[in-house]
This record gives C-alpha cells, sequence and structure tokens, in this order.
C-alpha cells in the first residue's frame, strides 16, 4: 500500500520530487530535440518506431508496482481518448520494471482505463534500459510517473508529472501555437530552482533525522517560499511530523482539520492525512478523533469501495477500541484488493485484529 510509517519517511515522502539535483552536465531539457524510441516489446498497440512530423506524442515512464502511476494512469487515458483524433500519440513506457511479466496482466486488468500504446524498455544492451537511460537518466528524471510531451517537429514540449500537464498546453502543441522559446526557459529557471530545494531538503531530512524539529520547521518555511503555488500543499503535510515530533498535539490537530477541509472531496488526499496520523505508535485522543474522522470522510467520497482507504479506517476504529466493527471493515478491504500481494497483506492484518492486536504500519 505505499504507506509510510515513520515521522522521517512521512515527511521526505511528501516534499519527493522536489529535493533531486541535477547530476548531468547538459541535461536533456524542454526545448530539445526528443530521443529516438528504443522499446523492447510492444505490449499494447500499433508499434511507433519514429516520431512523424505530423503528430505530437506524450511518452510516459511508469512501472507495475508504482502506486502514483497507477493512480495517474486514468487521467493519461481521458486525455488520450479525448485527442486521439487530434493528432495526439500516447506511449505508456514502462521502465525500471522489477517483473516485466507483470506488465501485459496490469495492462489487462486495467481494461478501458489504460487503453493508449504500452511497451517494455530495451534491455538488450544497457541492464536499465535504453528508453530510461536515453530519457530519464539524461533528463535528470528520477521519479515516476514523469510524461514528456514531444511536438510535431519532434522537440520537447513539456516535461513533468502527467497529472500535472495541462491539456491547453497539449491543444496549443497540437495547432502550432506552442512557445516552445518560452517553455524552454521557464523549464531552465526551474531546474536551477530545484538545485535550490535540493540543497534545503536535504538539510531538513537531516534535521528531521535528528530531531531538531524547530530548525527544521525553519527550514521547511523556506522550502515553502522556494516552491511553486501547486505544491505548496506538500508543505503542510509535511510540517504535521514536526508538530508530532515535538508533541504539539492542539497545534497537529489544527492543521489536520486545516488540510482536510481543503482535501474534503479528495479521498486519496483524505486518506494519506489519516494515515499519518494511524501510522503513529500510541495514538489516542484528539489525534486518534481527527484520524478516525477523516479517514471516515475518506471512505464516504469514495463510495466504501476503496481498500486502502478502508484499511486505514479499520485501524482508527480498531485503536478507538472497536474490535468487531474493526474487522469488519478489513475483511471488506480484503474483498475488495485487487491483487494477490495486497490481498495477503490485508488478510494478515485482519488476523491481527481477530486476534485482538494491533499489526505495525507497514
Amino acid at each position: 500500500m505505499n504507506k509510510p510509517k515513520n515521522l522521517l519517511a512521512i515527511a521526505l515522502a511528501l516534499l519527493a520530487g522536489v529535493w533531486t539535483a541535477t547530476a548531468a552536465d547538459n541535461p536533456l531539457a524542454v526545448g530539445d530535440p526528443a530521443p529516438k524510441l528504443k522499446v523492447g516489446k510492444w505490449v499494447q498497440g500499433e508499434p511507433v518506431t519514429e516520431f512523424a512530423r505530423d503528430k505530437a506524442y506524450i511518452v510516459e515512464f511508469w512501472a507495475t508496482w508504482c502506486g502514483p502511476c497507477r493512480v495517474s494512469i486514468p487521467h493519461l487515458n481521458e486525455i488520450w481518448q479525448k485527442f486521439k483524433d487530434k493528432d495526439l500519440v500516447v506511449i505508456g513506457q514502462d521502465a525500471w520494471e522489477q517483473d516485466e511479466s507483470k506488465v501485459k496482466p496490469f495492462v489487462e486488468t486495467m481494461r478501458d482505463k489504460m487503453t493508449y500504446r504500452v511497451a517494455l524498455d530495451d534491455k538488450s544492451d544497457l541492464k536499465e534500459g535504453a528508453m530510461a537511460t536515453t530519457w530519464m537518466k539524461a533528463a535528470d528524471q528520477n521519479g515516476i510517473p514523469t510524461a514528456f510531451l514531444v511536438d510535431k517537429q519532434g522537440k520537447i514540449a513539456w516535461i513533468g508529472h502527467p497529472m500535472a500537464m495541462q491539456e491547453s498546453t497539449i491543444q496549443q502543441v497540437l495547432d502550432g501555437k506552442f512557445d516552445l522559446a518560452k517553455a524552454k526557459a521557464d523549464y531552465l529557471k526551474q531546474k536551477e530552482s530545484e538545485g535550490k530545494l535540493a540543497k534545503l531538503s536535504r538539510q531538513f531530512g537531516q534535521q528531521m533525522q535528528e530531531k531538531k524539529w524547530d530548525e527544521a520547521d525553519a527550514t521547511l518555511t523556506e522550502i515553502g517560499k522556494a516552491l511553486p503555488e501547486a505544491q505548496q500543499e506538500s508543505v503542510g503535510f509535511a510540517r504535521l511530523p514536526i508538530l508530532l515530533g515535538k508533541g504539539d498535539t492542539d497545534g497537529a490537530v489544527a492543521l489536520v482539520e486545516k488540510i482536510s477541509e481543503k482535501a474534503k472531496d479528495n479521498a486519496q488526499g483524505l486518506n494519506q492525512l489519516a494515515w499519518q496520523l494511524a501510522a503513529q505508535e500510541n495514538l489516542k485522543g484528539k489525534l486518534l478523533d481527527a484520524a478516525c474522522k477523516i479517514a471516515t470522510k475518506a471512505n464516504e467520497v469514495s463510495g466504501g469501495k476503496d481498500p486502502a482507504i478502508l484499511d486505514t479506517l479499520a485501524r482508527t476504529t480498531f485503536l478507538k477500541g472497536e474490535k468487531d466493527k474493526a474487522v469488519e471493515l478489513q475483511r471488506k478491504a480484503v474483498d475488495l484488493a485487487d491483487n494477490d500481494d495486497l490481498k495477503k497483506q490485508m488478510r494478515a492484518t485482519l488476523d491481527s485484529y481477530k486476534d485482538g492486536k494491533l499489526p505495525k504500519a507497514e
């Protein structure tokens, strides 16, 4: 379920993506010609051997083990469905896969949520994969999902998380009205800012590790000033572990109430927040009440059909001393689990609740 289980892991996981320093001297960037396509095998869709000059392309890097990738795939599919008749080609490029035999079954399980082209990486010459090397590594992109938008001239127009890609940008690229020079300048400025964020984030991680809460809080404030507005929410999430570490219960409760109100219609966001609390040792009192309230809201928003959310709600319910109700909720989570590994993990949690034991927050 990829739920962070300690304060440092929570804080650093929530700031992931803003703290990776540029490693290459001249990294692949917006405005550069797109590297050649060198895939290993096409799992779904008609093969693409090269970029045609009458089409635009989205090449999105993902893997079956990647939780955020699973979340973004339906969104990318919606983009594909909307623009597929307007000369846009979408390629789901599997990368860094731990077991490539899982890719085809995964795509088949996704059905109408993943209808675009899907390809495996070519690992005949490079262990890491040709696409992962010439695209991801070359562009200093160290996390997935990551999408590259390629214009009709074969140049990279945009790089980033697929959920952040604006449809207006895609439309401008398709219409030939996209300002590539400005996009390149903005991207280089962004990368420069990320260098500063990388340094601050390493500093923040060290301070969290050493439990220097006040210093970590000050560094987090500096990180917030350097982040784009769209990522400001991650600062609020990351401040919660600081408050919990300091033992500031009232401050933590006030913060989670503020965050949960902003995310009131976002089931996954609410669940992430509730789990941050539920994973703490000796959770009780106001914080436990808040965790249970937020998990309940997340379950309502999801229609009671998300196994990970039910798992969180079951844990907070068990912590409140309602064993039978927790068992019932966890049993529903087991029934809804969509793969064998998740089902096995949730069944183990269910057995713990039946025995009256709180399992570790894995």
